[in-house]
């Protein structure tokens, strides 16, 4: 199929909602602007808009169809901005999704990154679900856990975060501070639950804590987050949440088998793209 133009102008119409829009940005009339959903609908010998009063919305179809133009539009920006020479003056989007509890981990090198490419606008997408990188979904991922597998990715191993089970002082002044397993008798706690199967201190929370010693359990991790800050429970925290702060105590004694492995994921069309290497650069050096 050779409608990368076609594919291009639904890629503005689908970005921006109306034809009008698209053909401004486009520099287009109207008119050119239908014929080229028109001629990419007859080619691919189904619709990829629904239309309607308010503008257009994608089908399934469609869907997949943006994706590709992302990728491809991703692709076509950075040649150009080689052919310019213009590595310092980076702009449009980069997406970078990752799990909600490893957001304190991105801040900063988001903010680096900013600082750096105050043209470049920063999409973070915090989900559970490792986007869809060669659809173009993000540019880049963090996840924790396994190493991704998937043989169009480039997974580069980042500082594996550890976890400890952490009070606060507002706790410490109702409760007192427990060192150590032999400790924890008449102590109050704090736990995740839905996932916790997926938490390495799960084990040591079964032999350890009695169920009636839980006063609050939570499927969010900034419910349970929240809830060890304002001293409710003994709970456990990573080293980005107790980073620089002087009002946590660390119950046990560290423990590497808690530590989970840190992965920054790429696909590999993008991978060397400017924006990408800009924010690898800074997730890096974070």
């Amino acid at each position: 199929m050779d409608k990368w133009t076609e594919l291009r102008t639904a890629y503005q119409v689908a970005k921006l909602g109306t034809v009008s829009a698209a053909a401004e940005t486009l520099g287009f009339h109207r008119a050119t602007v239908n014929r080229h959903i028109d001629l990419l609908e007859e080619e691919l010998g189904a619709r990829i808009f629904i239309r309607h009063a308010r503008g257009y919305t994608l089908t399934e179809l469609g869907e997949d169809a943006l994706r590709v133009a992302q990728k491809t539009d991703d692709l076509m920006e950075d040649l150009a901005g080689r052919v310019r020479g213009e590595k310092a003056e980076l702009s449009g989007e980069i997406k970078v999704t990752i799990l909600l509890p490893l957001m304190k981990a991105l801040i900063g090198p988001v903010a680096r990154f900013r600082s750096e490419n105050p043209n470049c606008r920063v999409n973070v997408i915090a989900s559970e679900e490792l986007e869809r990188l060669e659809y173009g979904d993000a540019h880049v991922a963090l996840r924790v856990g396994r190493k991704p597998d998937h043989p169009d990715y480039v997974v580069t191993p980042r500082a594996p975060v550890g976890l400890n089970l952490y009070a606060h002082d507002r706790y410490v002044e109702r409760k007192g501070l427990p060192f150590g397993a032999d400790q924890l008798e008449g102590h109050e706690f704090v736990l995740p639950v839905g996932k916790e199967t997926q938490l390495p201190f799960t084990p040591w929370v079964a032999e350890n804590i009695d169920p009636s010693q839980v006063a609050l359990a939570s499927n969010h991790p900034f419910v349970v987050t929240e809830a060890v800050m304002s001293g409710l429970g003994l709970g456990f925290l990573s080293d980005l949440d107790v980073a620089g702060r002087t009002d946590l105590h660390a119950v046990l004694p560290v423990n590497n088998a808690w530590s989970i492995p840190l992965w920054i994921v790429t696909h590999v069309d993008l991978h060397r793209t400017e924006k990408v290497q800009a924010m690898l650069t800074c997730l890096k050096d974070g």
